[in-house]
């Protein structure tokens, strides 16, 4: 197994719990209160992720960028756009200079990937 893999099985499973009872499932829960409830976790999570970091707590970090990623996977899901929708935007820009991809943006233009 590689470590992707358990993004993609992630992604599934939330995809799966779209169906689920909002009392049994949190991921259902979440999808059911909404795009504000999800955006409130990531933001949350963001902080949280912040403070780790700021802390110098690198197990601590680990663990709330999961929580972040999580949270970044069930809105994906509550938007209807799957994991390889991300990914491809990432191998987009491969290659090519941050600056460079963000200048093509403010342009309107595509450069392609970050660097």
């Amino acid at each position: 197994m590689t470590h992707p893999d358990i993004l993609f099985r992630l992604a599934e499973t939330i995809e799966a719990r779209k169906q689920s009872d909002p009392h049994a499932s949190y991921v259902a829960k979440l999808l059911h209160e909404g795009r504000d409830k999800i955006l409130k976790k990531i933001a949350e999570e963001s902080a949280e992720v912040l403070l780790a970091s700021k802390d110098g707590d690198s197990a601590h970090v680990v663990r709330e960028t999961a929580d972040l990623w999580f949270h970044c996977l069930v809105l994906l899901a509550h938007h209807n756009l799957k994991l390889e929708d991300v990914l491809d935007e990432l191998r987009r820009r491969e290659g090519v200079s941050g600056i460079d991809e963000k200048a093509a943006r403010k342009a309107g233009g595509t450069a392609g990937q970050a660097g």
